[in-house]
This record gives structure tokens, C-alpha cells and sequence, in this order.
């Protein structure tokens, strides 16, 4: 009997996992166009209920779907077994929207919220000893440095010139680790007569080049690259105070093979400012053109962002730049659509078919991340990754998400 019990008790443990499981995997916020269709997946017993002037007017379960035609803020209810009412989910139903795709390549200057470290090595102090004075502190890979006994960080330089004028004595650091900020301390090790270091490696920005998706006449907003940048020693994603689109030149461009991607080659340096990148996601860059001449677009261009049901399996093209001020349109395939991915920028999976594109690059390679898609006359995604084995192959992610997400910075 007292076996049973316990198989009975383990059973509902499972069950009340399971549903919990499913409530916290449905968003508190959803951002949809109009005539996009609302997919929350449920399971037995929770229900999605449509509410319009205080009023259920329709009620969703069991992976259900439905159309909203409204522009505008809504809101719909989760409940269990429609009596046990579980959380508001708020609904934002966006218009349909126009972008003139870009395909030009650019240049990225990225300035960190604070310091970036980057790494931790062993110091030698003025006396010959080894020193990690960093040891104890609770500081890692990855994690912002934003102040230094109450003194704001924001670049490499006023971290050395505080450690510098410490003279040994301990510091007080503010730091963010993941999504929390928290304080440690450190005591400076004097290497030299006038130096002092703490034994950590630190970076306040980043650079190098890709491709423009869209623009976006109405707001004066692009977005760029359809994937976020990380650091390159950390691989975690750049929180930024500031950044800079300017233009760039080519100066090689490398042809991918199997296991080795090529890339386009570019420089930063001494160029036009094209606008202001506001925020770096892992669904690309997004911030509002200044320099509109700078950015080279074709105004005749402009088309509807493609929902994901309209996008089928068959021919497309991306649009990319190869060689400096000419930007062309290449045949692709896209051989699956994932309609239900919203958690990555994996959401098609694109084959390289254009001869000339082929000849030029073997298929997909860095810099072309962000080369927007078209297909049917409207703008479908851009290009995010190249599989590695296969350069004439790669990902894409939704224009839609892509779109949210500009929606998201304004």
C-alpha cells in the first residue's frame, strides 16, 4: 500500500511539473502583426481566453490558433480549466509594415556600458612575487566592470588611471555578472614604480564589418547583421552604451570551403557616418540613419515584411554586396521554413544556388551576415550563419522577428 502511495504521489509531482512547466513557457508578451495568427502552445486544461471590453469573446486550447485583425494592445487571460485564472498575457498587435531592403555592407563600432573582461592572468609584482589579486573576488570571464570606488568606468583608460592612483590601496568594484550587479574588492598589485594592476584583461569596444538588412522610411530605423555580436574571447553578447554605422571599403574578399568560411574584409577607419546603433541582440543591430546617402539604397524598393505563413519552401534571393558601391540580388533556395521558432534567428534553412555567387564566395562567409531575403515581392529575413561543412549553406531568421525587435528599440 505504502509503494502505491508513493507511485500515486510521484505521478502528481510529475503532473503538476508538467503543467507548471507549460504556464511558464507562454510569454507575459507577445508581439504579432496584423493578420499574424497567435500560436500558444497549451496542454489539457489550460485555456487562452480572448477578452474585448471586459468581455471572453473567444476561448483558445489545445495549441489553437488565432487571427488578429486589430491593430493595437490587447489582452488575453490563461486559466485553468476556465476557473482558476493563472496570469495576464499582454498581446501587441503591430500594422503591417514596410521596409526598403539594403544589402550594403558596413561598418560596426561598438562601445561597451563599462569594461568587458576579457580574460585573467598572473601578475608579477614589483617584488618578484606572483600575484592573482582578482582570485577571491567573484569577478569572471564575461562580466562588465561600471565603477571603481563609486567613479564611474566607461573606458580601458579610466580603469588603469584608477588602479594607478589607488597606490595599492584596496578598490571597491561595481560589476555586473549575468543580469545582477554586485560589489567586490580588490588590492592592487604594484608591478613597477608608478604601475599597478589588478591581473585582468579588459575591452570597452569592438569593430569589423556586415551587411545592412532594411531600412525603415517611416522612423529612419535599420536593422543590420540578423544575429547579435558577441565578444570574441568571452562569446557572450556586447551589452553597449553606444555604437556607430559608418561605411566601408572592401579590401579582399575570402572564398569559403568546407570546414573553413570565408569572409569579406573590410576597414572602419577614416569613413562616413551613416547613424547610431542603440542596441546589439541576438536578433541583430538595430538604431536610426543620420547620413541617408551614405547607406546607398534603392527607394523604389520598398515592400512588405512578409508574414511567416506566406514564406514557402522554393526559390528566393538575398541581396549582398561583393565589390565597393555595388550591391546585387543572388538566387537561394529555401529548403525548410521553421514557423514556429521564435527563440533563435535559426528560422529557415537557405541553399546558395546562384553560380555567380558560388564562384565568387563558395556560398555563404562572414560578412554577409544580415544579407536580407526576398521572396514573392516582400521581404522574408536575412542571412544569419553558414554551415560550416556545407559554405553553400546556412540560416536565416524572420523578418517579422526582426522587425519586433527595431519595434522593441524605438
Amino acid at each position: 500500500m505504502k509503494k502505491f502511495r508513493k507511485i500515486v504521489m510521484i505521478f502528481i509531482l510529475l503532473i503538476m511539473y508538467i503543467y507548471i512547466v507549460a504556464i511558464q513557457s507562454i510569454p507575459n508578451n507577445i508581439v504579432i502583426f496584423e493578420g499574424e495568427k497567435i500560436n500558444l502552445k497549451t496542454i489539457l486544461g489550460l485555456n487562452i481566453n480572448l477578452i474585448e471590453k471586459g468581455e471572453v469573446i473567444e476561448t483558445l486550447s489545445n495549441s489553437q490558433t488565432k487571427t488578429i485583425n486589430n491593430v493595437g494592445k490587447k489582452t488575453v487571460k490563461l486559466s485553468l480549466f476556465q476557473n482558476i485564472f493563472l496570469k495576464d498575457i499582454n498581446i501587441d498587435v503591430l500594422p503591417k509594415t514596410k521596409v526598403i531592403p539594403v544589402g550594403g555592407i558596413a561598418g560596426i563600432k561598438l562601445y561597451t556600458s563599462g569594461v568587458l573582461v576579457v580574460g585573467m592572468s598572473e601578475i608579477q609584482g614589483i617584488d618578484n612575487k606572483k600575484y592573482k589579486p582578482y582570485a577571491s573576488s567573484g569577478i569572471e570571464e564575461g562580466d562588465t566592470i561600471i565603477s571603481i570606488n563609486s567613479k564611474k568606468v566607461e573606458t580601458t583608460e579610466d580603469l588603469v588611471k584608477q588602479v594607478n592612483e589607488s597606490a595599492g590601496n584596496e578598490l571597491e568594484i561595481e560589476y555586473i555578472h549575468g543580469d545582477q550587479t554586485t560589489e567586490c574588492s580588490i588590492k592592487p598589485v604594484q608591478t613597477s614604480k608608478s604601475e599597478y594592476k589588478l591581473g585582468l584583461w579588459v575591452r570597452d569596444s569592438a569593430a569589423g564589418v556586415g551587411t545592412v538588412t532594411f531600412y525603415e522610411p517611416s522612423t529612419k530605423s535599420f536593422g543590420a547583421l540578423g544575429h547579435g555580436i558577441t565578444d570574441i574571447d568571452t562569446e557572450k553578447l556586447i551589452d553597449i552604451a553606444s555604437g556607430e554605422f559608418v561605411t566601408t571599403k572592401i579590401l579582399n574578399v575570402v572564398k569559403g570551403e568546407s570546414g573553413n568560411p570565408g569572409k569579406i574584409q573590410g576597414t572602419v577607419d577614416n569613413q562616413k557616418n551613416i547613424g547610431i546603433i542603440s542596441k546589439n541582440t541576438k536578433f541583430g543591430i538595430y538604431g536610426k540613419v543620420d547620413n541617408i546617402t551614405n547607406l546607398n539604397i534603392n527607394t523604389n524598393k520598398e515592400m512588405e515584411v512578409a508574414l511567416r505563413e506566406e514564406i514557402k519552401t522554393g526559390k528566393a534571393t538575398i541581396m549582398c554586396t561583393l565589390e565597393n558601391g555595388k550591391i546585387d540580388e543572388y538566387e537561394v533556395e529555401i529548403e525548410k521554413v521553421y514557423r514556429d521558432n521564435n527563440y533563435d534567428n535559426k528560422s529557415m534553412l537557405i541553399k546558395v544556388t546562384d553560380e555567380r555567387l558560388l564562384e565568387k564566395t563558395g556560398g555563404i562567409i562572414q560578412g554577409m551576415s544580415g544579407a536580407p531575403l526576398i521572396q514573392n515581392g516582400k521581404f522574408c529575413g536575412a542571412i544569419t550563419h553558414v554551415l560550416v561543412n556545407h559554405p553553400n549553406e546556412g540560416y536565416a531568421v524572420f523578418g517579422d522577428i526582426m522587425i519586433k525587435q527595431m519595434k522593441a528599440v524605438e
